[in-house]
């Protein structure tokens, strides 16, 4: 971290920022050491994402289809509820950066009653999503699929949302390795499950895409344990965690809630417009949600690094402006973002030249196949403006900036991109109808709003001092 003796942010009365200006590489380099492990534990958590998704694929377009619906209101629900304890990564950041470690405990009790009463609302959600698909008029096979499929995820509800708040205030400890140990050794277990209990391995039941769901329940269990392990080291030990025992205090609980409502909503908002869209392509047939899937988990894949890296942004800013050393973390604001350039390039000219051989790991259909490719080609067009509102939301949230970025990703996804690509899909506006292409034109167009205006806001926010005070005194 800043060796520096940056002023303190309360006594900064000088409207220039106080710290010390970081170049490019100086400012780079301690985001890669917090990120490079947080970028593997995204893959490690995608690793069970594209193990459902191939494995069922593998097993047939109905299964592939149901395990994606699925996922459709699994993720955007799940992201939601677990968004609110997000929050824990700034708070403790902040509070790390002010030498407050006595108090990071408080705020890690009060987290987990959060999640508690988030895992009550995820698994009546996931007991009666059945009905959600029976209003849309989706094939009756894979709606059933999808129901059973989160019935038996909904098993492992609460010790996942119990390990992910902890996870983000050991990231915001500056730990980010043992949530990467502990992702990854779940994987091969994950594996094993998913092979032996969707195609009826080594004794175990065929249950198909079903099959995925409990193999991940099971992993959720063995994460949480694994985290358990942690609590006596000495990261833990020094916030005071363990040392009191802490009914729910409404005040702390709203200040959580204040900051990281809205960074569950904006993610929430990301999440269910891909849902959403999922739902309407699932009624375009099998083939086309098919290919809908595999073009989903492919810019998923693209995605992890500038999201992770964003992700490790948002505990360096942090920690910077709770030490006082404004300059320095609008340096390192300005450094994430040229990254984000510089990396969607690259990964565009990837998914261009390798769009068949990507597809093809997901399925041998070739009407699948024909289909996905030219999704590939959507995903590549928009990697700038992915990657780049990723990066620079993460940085906001360093500075607990969270409610206006909530409220542009709302325009942009559901007031724009939603609209644009029902349009362009159903033909209202052409002689032909687009189809699953009109919706991806839709979330490229809304990406693009987005991306602009967090730019604009993160410009805006890092260079003024009173704005930053502010947001870190109405925050806290």
């Amino acid at each position: 971290m800043n060796t520096d003796q940056p002023t303190p942010i309360a006594n900064s009365a000088n409207s220039a920022l106080p710290g010390k200006k970081l170049g490019f590489r100086e400012s780079l380099a301690p985001l890669f050491t917090l990120g490079w492990p947080m970028v593997l534990t995204q893959f490690f958590i995608m690793g069970t994402g594209f193990l459902d998704t191939a494995m069922a694929g593998h097993y047939s377009a109905a299964d592939l289809a149901g395990v994606s619906l699925g996922g459709n209101v699994l993720w955007p629900a799940f992201m939601l509820l677990t968004g609110v304890t997000m929050a824990l990564a700034p708070i403790t950041s902040h509070l790390r950066g002010a030498g407050k470690m006595s108090d990071i405990g408080h705020q890690i009790r009060q987290g987990l009653w959060l999640s508690l009463g988030a895992s009550l609302l995820m698994i009546l959600l996931l007991h009666n999503a059945g009905g959600i698909y029976q209003l849309t008029g989706i094939e009756p096979v894979i709606a059933d699929i999808a129901s059973d499929y989160l019935y038996a995820i909904s098993w492992g509800v609460p010790p996942i949302i119990i390990y992910v708040a902890l996870r983000h205030t050991l990231e915001g400890l500056g730990q980010t390795r043992p949530p990467m140990l502990i992702a990854g050794s779940v994987l091969p277990l994950n594996a094993f499950l998913n092979y032996s209990l969707v195609y009826g391995k080594f004794g175990f039941p065929e249950m198909g895409g079903v099959g995925c769901g409990w193999a991940t329940a099971i992993v959720f269990w063995l994460q949480l344990l694994l985290m358990l392990l942690l609590l006596p080291k000495p990261y833990f030990k020094a916030t005071g965690f363990l040392k009191v025992f802490e009914f729910p205090i409404l005040a702390t609980c709203k200040d959580i809630l204040k900051l990281g409502t809205p960074i569950g909503i904006a993610i929430f908002l990301e999440m269910a417009l891909f849902g959403v869209i999922g739902f309407l392509v699932a009624r375009l047939g099998v083939v086309d949600m098919a290919a809908h899937s595999i073009a989903g988990n492919l810019n998923w894949m693209t995605y992890v690094i500038p999201m992770s890296i964003g992700s490790a942004a948002s505990i360096r800013i942090g920690f910077l402006v709770g030490s006082g050393d404004l300059a320095a973390a609008r340096s390192t604001a300005g450094a994430i973002f040229k990254f984000s350039i510089a990396y969607a390039l690259v990964m565009s000219l990837v998914l261009v030249g390798l769009r068949y051989q990507l597809v093809g790991i997901f399925t041998d259909d070739p009407q699948v196949i024909a289909l996905a490719v030219v999704l590939v080609l959507f995903i590549a067009v928009y990697q700038t403006i992915d990657d780049a509102q990723a990066v620079i939301i993460g940085a906001l949230r360093g500075y607990k900036d969270t409610t206006i970025p909530m409220i542009f990703g709302l325009i942009g996804y559901w007031f724009l991109a939603l609209p644009i690509g029902y349009v362009l899909a159903e033909g209202l506006l052409t002689d032909t109808p687009l189809g699953v292409y009109g919706y991806w034109a839709g979330i490229a167009s809304g990406m693009f709003i987005v991306a602009i205006c967090v730019g604009i806001r993160l410009r805006h926010i890092s260079a003024h001092k009173e704005k930053i005070l502010l947001l870190s005194d109405t925050a806290n």
